[in-house]
């Protein structure tokens, strides 16, 4: 009974320094940075394609508009 405690202090031990470790915090953090850029990535694509066809939308009343008025759209 005393061995497997030994073994139960000897895991928990090393698994508090494997999560201590620089490389794994330095991986860890990584991976924490590439989730937040993607997304915002796809928040900024989301957004970017509600404006456009916004854009889109307002552009088209313009050149409507100067097409009903008699005007030629660029001039």
């Amino acid at each position: 009974m005393i061995y497997v405690k030994r073994q139960a202090v000897r895991f928990l031990v090393r698994a508090k320094a494997w999560t201590r470790h620089p490389k794994i915090r330095r991986g860890q953090t990584l991976v924490e940075y590439a989730l937040i850029i993607a997304v915002i990535s796809i928040v900024a694509i989301g957004v970017l394609i509600n404006l456009g066809q916004e854009l889109s939308g307002l552009y088209s009343e313009v050149i409507n508009s100067q097409i009903a008025q008699g005007k030629a759209p660029g001039q």
